[in-house]
This record gives C-alpha cells, structure tokens and sequence, in this order.
C-alpha cells in the first residue's frame, strides 16, 4: 500500500502599496535582494517578480490590476526578519525610490541619500533654477 503525504499550501495574499515596477526593482536591489522577473499570466503587459529561495518555495510579487501583491507561503517563509518587517524595509527604500524618480521628471536631482540611526531615511533634492 503506498501511503502519500500530501502537502497544503496556504498562500498569503499581502497587499501593498507598489505600483511601480522599476521602484520595486531598485528597493529590492538596494536590500540587496535576487529576483527575477517573470510574465504575469493574467495581465501580459505586467510583469511578476519572483525571489527564489533555497527551500523551493518563492516570494513573488504579483500584479493584481492596482498594486503588486506580495504572495507568498507562510509555512515557508526563509527570509533573515519577519514578512511585516520585510514589507516595512522594502515600503521604505521603494518610497525613496518613488521621491527620487518623480521629482528627476521635474529637474531635481539627489545630491544625497543617507540612512539614519532611527532608521529612516533622508534624501537631499536640489534644482538650478534656469530664469536666474
């Protein structure tokens, strides 16, 4: 009699606020953290992007039609902190992205990005003014 363990999988759906793939991209880069990208079944003008890790069982980050929802197996979770603080540190580095790559659109260009202590972040903007 052969006897099969089969395995649940219950996928958490995590809301978030990216909309921005290429903000998402330099966030998870700057966390020096591997992902690939991949094709989004249900929207193919979206990709999906997908952080391996070594138990087989992927983070990704999936296109919903408003935002990228993180999804993932809670069961499985590998990652060095928990999946709020995970979130939290990419919010924060995609936000800067976000402050960085929109105010370049209106001239501005950072001068300085520095981290603090408290762990925040502080991004120095500036502009020449050309009627001067």
């Amino acid at each position: 009699v052969n006897h099969f363990l089969s395995h649940m999988s219950h996928f958490t759906n995590m809301k978030t606020s990216f909309q921005n793939l290429t903000y998402l991209e330099k966030a998870l880069n700057k966390l020096d953290i591997l992902h690939d990208k991949q094709k989004n079944n249900s929207e193919l003008t979206k990709l999906n992007l997908t952080i391996s890790q070594s138990n087989g069982y992927d983070i990704e980050f999936i296109w919903n039609g408003q935002e990228y929802e993180l999804v993932v197996d809670m069961s499985f979770w590998e990652q060095p902190y928990p999946v709020e603080s995970f979130i939290d540190k990419v919010a924060q580095q995609y936000a800067g992205e976000v402050i960085i790559g929109e105010s370049q659109k209106l001239g501005f260009q950072p001068i300085k990005y520095q981290q603090n202590s408290d762990g925040s972040n502080t991004v120095v903007l500036e502009r020449w003014n050309e009627n001067t």
